[in-house]
């Protein structure tokens, strides 16, 4: 069992250098390599991560632009409704003065017209009187002639 251990002790001292290689190898790979490969993998994952981040902040501020505009937008359709209302509005007005100026004016002419048929029915009625007077008197006369004709005459 001493030889046992005797052996054991020098495979263990043996093994010293190899150990030391490994854990001296460990530290170079851990300074060489592991260790920017970390640093370089973080690094392409906050840009990865930035850049979808980044990504959802354009996305984010696209929408909110697109809503602006679509705001904007209706804003300005409701202004031209309106104006298109306030216009028709104006042209309606506009109609409705110019129909009761026409509506004014014929009703003047026809009052206008009223007057002379008046005067002109005046001025026709005064004139069949005096006619009616003058065929009154004229049949009068001619009625007077022929009953005094026969009975001078006779």
């Amino acid at each position: 069992m001493d030889q046992l251990l005797a052996q054991l002790g020098e495979l263990l001292l043996g093994a010293i250098p190899t150990i030391i290689l490994m854990v001296l190898l460990y530290g170079i790979y851990t300074v060489l390599v592991h260790r920017p490969l970390v640093q370089v993998l973080a690094e392409r994952r906050g840009k990865t991560e930035g850049a979808i981040e980044k990504a959802r902040a354009d996305i984010a501020a696209a929408e909110a632009r697109t809503a602006e505009y679509e705001q904007r937008l209706r804003e300005a359709r409701l202004a031209v409704f309106k104006n298109q209302e306030a216009r028709r509005q104006q042209a309606l007005q506009a109609r409705a003065a110019a129909l009761a100026e026409a509506r004014g004016a014929a009703q003047a002419q026809v009052e206008q017209a009223r007057v002379g048929i008046e005067k002109d029915k005046s001025v026709a009625q005064s004139g069949l009187q005096a006619e009616a007077g003058r065929l009154a008197s004229e049949i009068i006369r001619t009625v007077l002639q022929r009953a005094t004709a026969p009975a001078g005459g006779q």
